[in-house]
C-alpha cells in the first residue's frame, strides 16, 4: 500500500486533523488518506438496514392486536401485505443518505394503498359498517406507529453511524476528481456508514494520481480481501465498462455492494447521494442477505413436499436400478458447489465405472454401451437426478442454479473461459436456465456459462418458477441425456 490507516504505514507529514493531506503544487485535488477502523465496527459487519426496519414495522403493525381480537384476520393481511409493498419498493435497502423524511411520501403512499386494499376487502365480507369503522381505526393506528417506528430507527442508525458503532469498508473505484471528492466526505461524514479504506485506480496500468493508491482494478480482487473491503463506489466513468465488469464478477468482488457515480450528473438521478455527488446502487449480483434466505426457503420448501410427493416413484426407481444392475442403486460423485466448496452428489447409477479416475474426468456417457435400457430411460426422463433433493435439503445444492461440475472439468473450465467461474457466486442447482434453454451434453462451455451468470444476475422466485415449468416440459419430452 502506498499509504495505510494511523500506525498502520509510513507517516505523512502536515497531515491535517481531518484526515487530509495539502494540495500537490500544481494540483487542485486535495489527497485523503485512510483511516484505522472502529473495534465495534468490526463486530457488526454482519448488521443489515432491513435486520433493525423490519421488525419495527411488524410490531408496530401488529400492535392493533394487542386491544383487540375482533380483526386479527384482517390485521395479519393488513402487515403482510404492508412488508411485501415496502420490500417491492425498496424501503428495506439499505441507503448512504438516511432520512425518515425523503422515505416519507413512499411509506405513506403504500400505508395508504394497503389500508385501503384491506378495508375494501372487509367492508365486502361485513356489511356492518361499525365492524368496518372499528377495523380501520385499528388500521390507522397501525399506520401511525410504523412512521414513529421508521423515525425512531433511522434517528438511530445515524446515531450508530456517526459514532462509528456500524460502518462497512469501502474501496473507491478511480483516481479523479470524483474519487477524490468522494473519499474526502466518507472521511469527514460518518453518517454515511461507510469506512474508506483506499482508492484503486479505475485503469490496469497505474497512472500519475493526486492522492496515494492501495493498487490497481486487475488486483481488486486480492484487495478486497486484504482490506476485508464490503462496498465498492465505482466514480469513474471513462473506466472501460467491459474491463470493469470482468473484473467485478470475479467471486470474490462479487460479494461486495456496488454503488456507482452516474456519468450524466444532470439527470436527475432518483438514487442516492453522497453529500451532492449521486450515486446509484447497482443491482445484486449474488446471492446474500434476505434474498439468499429467501431461496434458501423455498429451496426446502420444495425439497421437502417433492419427497414426500414422489416417494413412491422414488422407489420404483430404486428398484429398477437394482434389477438392472444389482446392488448398490445409488451414485456418489464429487463436484464443485458455492464458492469453489467440493461435496457429493447423490445420483441413481445408471452405469458402473471402469474406476475412480474414469468417473472423474469422462465428459459424457450418453452413448455408452454400458449403460442399460433402465439406465438410459432414466437419464433421459432426468430420474437418475431425483435423490439430488436430498442434497438440496442438506444445503450442498439449490432447486435452480447452475449445475454442479467435476474438480477435472472446473479447473479445465476456469483457465479457459474467464467467466466460468463466476458461476460459483451462487449455489449449484438440480436443473438451470442452461439446461432448460437447451444447453445439455456437447454444447458450448462458453454459453453455458453465459446463461448461468446472467441467472445470477437477474435471479428472482418468478424466475426460479419458470426454469422449473420448462423443466417439466423437458422431463415430459424426455430431453435429457
Amino acid at each position: 500500500m502506498t499509504a495505510q490507516g494511523p500506525g498502520h504505514g509510513p507517516r505523512v507529514p502536515a497531515a491535517r486533523a481531518d484526515g487530509e493531506r495539502p494540495g500537490v503544487p500544481g494540483l487542485d485535488t486535495t489527497a485523503v488518506l485512510p483511516y484505522a477502523g472502529s473495534r465495534a465496527s468490526r463486530r457488526t459487519r454482519w448488521l443489515r438496514a432491513w435486520m433493525m426496519t423490519a421488525p419495527v414495522d411488524v410490531v408496530a403493525l401488529l400492535v392493533p392486536l394487542a386491544l383487540t381480537h375482533q380483526y386479527w384476520r384482517g390485521t395479519l393481511v393488513m402487515a403482510g401485505l404492508t412488508v411485501v409493498f415496502f420490500a417491492a419498493g425498496g424501503l428495506y435497502r439499505a441507503r448512504r443518505h438516511v432520512s425518515f423524511l425523503d422515505e416519507l411520501p413512499s411509506l405513506f403512499g403504500r400505508l395508504l394503498a394497503c389500508g385501503a386494499i384491506v378495508a375494501i376487502v372487509a367492508a365486502l365480507r361485513h356489511e356492518s359498517a361499525e365492524y368496518v369503522l372499528g377495523f380501520v381505526r385499528g388500521v390507522g393506528l397501525a399506520a401511525g406507529l410504523v412512521l414513529v417506528g421508521r423515525a425512531a430507527t433511522r434517528e438511530f442508525a445515524i446515531v450508530a453511524r456517526k459514532r462509528r458503532w456500524v460502518e462497512h469498508n469501502a474501496i473507491v473505484i478511480g483516481s479523479g476528481p470524483t474519487a477524490v471528492e468522494l473519499a474526502r466526505l466518507l472521511r469527514r461524514y460518518p453518517q454515511y456508514g461507510l469506512r474508506f479504506v483506499g482508492c484503486v485506480d479505475a485503469r490496469t496500468r497505474p497512472a500519475p494520481s493526486a492522492h496515494p493508491l492501495i493498487g490497481t482494478l486487475d488486483q481488486l480482487d486480492k484487495l478486497v480481501a486484504m482490506v476485508e473491503c464490503e462496498v465498492l463506489l465505482i466514480a469513474d466513468p471513462e473506466c472501460p465498462e467491459p474491463v470493469l465488469m470482468e473484473i467485478l464478477r470475479r467471486p470474490g468482488n462479487a460479494e461486495c455492494d456496488l454503488w456507482a457515480v452516474p456519468a450524466l450528473w444532470g439527470s436527475r438521478s432518483s438514487g442516492d447521494h453522497i453529500g451532492a455527488i449521486p450515486i446509484v446502487k447497482v443491482g445484486d449480483v449474488t446471492l446474500s442477505g434476505p434474498r439468499w434466505a429467501l431461496k434458501r426457503a423455498s429451496d426446502i420448501a420444495f425439497a421437502s413436499v417433492a419427497l414426500l410427493a414422489l416417494s413412491p416413484v422414488l422407489l420404483l426407481c430404486a428398484v429398477a436400478t437394482f434389477l438392472d444392475g444389482g446392488r448398490g442403486i445409488f451414485f456418489h460423485q464429487e463436484r464443485i458447489g458455492r464458492h469453489g466448496k467440493p461435496f457429493h452428489i447423490v445420483k441413481f447409477r445408471s452405469m458402473r465405472p471402469v474406476d475412480e479416475h474414469e468417473s472423474q474426468t469422462n465428459w459424457s456417457i450418453a452413448h455408452d454401451r454400458r449403460v442399460g435400457p433402465i439406465g438410459r430411460f432414466m437419464r433421459r426422463t432426468s430420474l437418475d437426478e431425483l435423490p439430488q433433493l436430498w442434497n438440496i435439503l442438506r444445503g450442498d445444492m439449490s432447486v435452480v442454479g447452475p449445475r454442479p461440475e467435476r474438480p477435472h472439468f472446473v479447473e479445465k473450465f476456469s483457465a479457459e473461459y474467464p467467466t466460468y467461474s463466476m458461476r460459483h457466486r451462487a449455489p449449484v442447482g438440480l436443473t438451470g436456465l442452461a439446461q432448460v434453454s437447451g444447453l445439455r451434453g456437447d454444447t458450448p462451455i462458453s454459453d453455458r456459462a453465459r446463461f448461468d451468470n446472467y441467472y445470477i444476475e437477474n435471479w428472482s422466485l418468478w424466475l426460479d418458477a419458470k426454469v422449473l415449468l420448462r423443466t417439466v416440459a423437458e422431463v415430459f419430452r424426455g430431453g435429457g441425456r
